[in-house]
């Protein structure tokens, strides 16, 4: 499958990304073919360098995994150095998961990756629940929603994503407060928060005691959710939940969706994405747009 798909000002080889945080900077893959990328967003990162949680990190669940890893990162000046150069040579577009601690650090993100050859595009994470501060503090209320966004919008020229909390008591108000800030495309939606013991020294499983939880447990959960998303707003929407085949795919452009975000799949198969893409291919009368 290939062509060109414009979404929230980003144009994808195909409707099938690489989701944050699970891809790492795109050049730690080596397994994955990434001529079958539509587009893949970064790991997250702040303005500083991060070292994340203590170890243990992640925990196998049914259908899925908890993870919190705490957005560890080298902070955005290595991303620039370091990780944009290859992007720049790249025949697909990379967006850049941003996070903060308060509204103003969100908005100095943005200011210094705009202009970056590399960067195709920002994506506020206003969701990630492994994170003290910052984080879904932000994405649980539609002003804070809204303030980062627009704080991100002020300064910069790049397409502006937000990346949604399914943390919430009703998301369809923080994806019109995103929307009515700037936003150019919404994510929907990053991981739920979870939880497990270890029977034999009877405490949490992660150190940092919940995490979020991700795969083919949460995808009911996640469509249904983008597809609130997609109805209650103008702007694109894009599926993000436990696919792992292009059936899965499917059920999120069915509900609403503009492109999909693959993330855990690629844990259990590094190809997961390009066979996504390929199996796309039986369905390309549904995704063809009406003329």
């Amino acid at each position: 499958m290939s062509g060109s798909y414009e979404v929230g000002g980003v144009r994808l080889k195909s409707p099938v990304m690489a989701a944050s945080g699970t891809f790492a900077y795109g050049t730690e893959v080596p397994l994955c073919d990434r001529r079958r990328l539509g587009g893949m967003v970064s790991k997250g990162i702040f303005l500083q360098p991060r070292p994340g949680t203590p170890p243990h990190r992640i925990a196998e669940t049914p259908s899925g995994m908890l993870n919190a890893i705490g957005l560890q990162g080298p902070g955005v000046e290595a991303l620039i150095r370091d990780y944009a150069p290859h992007w720049a040579s790249w025949d697909f577009p990379v967006l850049v998961n941003i996070n903060g601690e308060t509204v103003g650090e969100y908005g100095e993100l943005a200011a210094r990756l705009d202009g970056v050859p590399g960067v195709s595009g920002l994506e506020i994470n206003i969701s990630c629940p492994n994170v003290r501060e910052g984080g879904m503090f932000f994405g649980n209320d539609p002003r804070s929603a809204a303030a980062v966004t627009v704080a991100v919008r002020e300064r910069t020229s790049l397409p502006v994503w937000v990346k949604l909390t399914p943390a919430v008591t009703d998301i369809t108000e923080i994806a019109r407060a995103c929307e009515e800030a700037g936003a150019d495309a919404l994510s929907a939606v990053n991981t739920f928060v979870g939880m497990s013991f270890d029977l034999r020294s009877r405490e949490p499983r992660l150190a940092f005691r919940t995490g979020g939880l991700s795969g083919p447990a949460i995808r009911p959960l996640a469509v249904y959710l983008a597809h609130r998303t997609a109805r209650a707003v103008s702007i694109p929407v894009v599926g993000i939940g436990g696919i792992a085949s292009a059936e899965d795919a499917m059920e999120f452009l069915l509900a609403g969706c503009r492109a999909v975000q693959v993330g855990t799949a690629t844990f259990v198969d590094p190809n997961a994405i390009g066979k996504i893409v390929e199996g796309l291919r039986r369905y390309e009368e549904l995704l063809r747009p009406p003329d």
